[in-house]
């Protein structure tokens, strides 16, 4: 697959999960649809950067796979959402997203599912729920931690490049998540030990992949390096303008740092920002932390002689997060923005 490959829907296509192709790409439809869509709770191993392997969790579009973070969902106001869960697992696990309401419940829920059960969501989208949303699994505060969790777009209804009625357009969209992994607590968890009152985390990932530096093993495989994982890297040429659904599945608060060019950041945790504006670092607040930013693909202001081409980094000016196992640095959450 070509690094900037994405898959594009038919008017008439149920939305679907595209996080395997990077971009997501919506077109609108004149009628809301039912969007369907079946996970399995998961498990498996990940080797980190130092060797260390670590117990994860995921929503899995497959049994027996590991799938991580779980893959999004594209749709609009007014589809109706049909999640169905099946938990493959020992224990009770459940399925939320986070800021959606199901009649006077707090968020849309399968509601708990014991071992080899099945759970649904049935939801609705109302008039004004554009935006982007996490689900994941709160039967304990630490399952999110553990991989289970993904993301959520709702588009405006009839809207190709907005991220709410009236916001400023883009021609892309993808999803950064976010996570924190602490190997004591995952482990715990795998031999069904006492969890650790305390959260340390070792390794921070960016849709479930460490950064791996030139010179490193897996350095450049899509597969294993952030930097490289189509999910993740910003392509495009100048007036590629990207929207970026960054979410924070992690206990850890970021400073997102984009170079090259500025973001425009339109919505703070799901709230319309008053103003737009355009900042080079954005605040990302820990505990389902969430920002809506557009990358503009401009020619970089500050080169000089003016550049239109070139490769750039997104990492995080929260030191501890760009590190693995405590010290391997430039292993953490972090990508590329390349201008074609």
């Amino acid at each position: 697959m070509e690094r900037r490959g994405f898959i594009k829907l038919g008017g008439a296509s149920i939305a679907s999960a595209l996080m395997g192709s990077g971009l997501l790409s919506w077109v609108p439809r004149s009628e809301a649809a039912t969007i369907t869509k079946t996970y399995y709770i998961t498990d498996g191993t990940v080797t980190m950067p130092d060797g260390v392997v670590v117990y994860m969790q995921s929503f899995s579009d497959a049994a027996g796979t590991l799938t991580l973070p779980g893959s999004s969902i594209i749709c609009q106001e007014g589809d109706t959402l049909s999640i169905t869960v099946v938990n493959k697992l020992a224990k009770t696990h459940n399925f939320v997203i986070a800021g959606l309401k199901t009649g006077d419940a707090p968020l849309a829920s399968t509601g708990n599912i014991a071992s080899g059960g099945t759970g649904k969501i049935t939801y609705t989208i109302p008039t004004g729920k554009a935006g982007s949303y996490l689900f994941y699994d709160n039967v304990t505060s630490y399952n999110r931690f553990l991989g289970l969790h993904g993301g959520l777009a709702i588009m405006p209804a009839g809207s190709t490049n907005q991220v709410y009625s009236g916001s400023p357009t883009f021609k892309y969209q993808k999803f950064w998540i976010f996570n924190d992994i602490d190997p004591a607590l995952n482990s715990a968890v795998q031999r069904n030990a006492t969890v650790p009152t305390s959260f340390k985390p070792r390794y921070f990932t960016l849709n479930g992949l460490t950064s791996i530096p030139p010179g490193a093993i897996g350095n450049d495989d899509p597969l294993k390096d952030a930097m490289a994982d189509p999910r993740s890297e910003l392509i495009g040429s100048i007036g590629d303008r990207t929207l970026v659904r960054i979410l924070n599945a992690g206990m850890a608060s970021h400073a997102v740092h984009t170079h090259a060019n500025h973001m425009e950041w339109l919505t703070d945790r799901g709230s319309v920002r008053p103003a737009v504006w355009k900042k080079d670092v954005l605040y990302l607040r820990n505990n389902l932390g969430k920002i809506d930013a557009i990358y503009p693909f401009e020619n970089p202001p500050d080169s000089y002689p003016t550049v239109s081409k070139g490769i750039f980094p997104m990492h995080l000016h929260d030191e501890m997060s760009q590190t693995a196992g405590g010290g391997l640095y430039l292993f953490g959450a972090m990508t590329d923005i390349h201008f074609t």
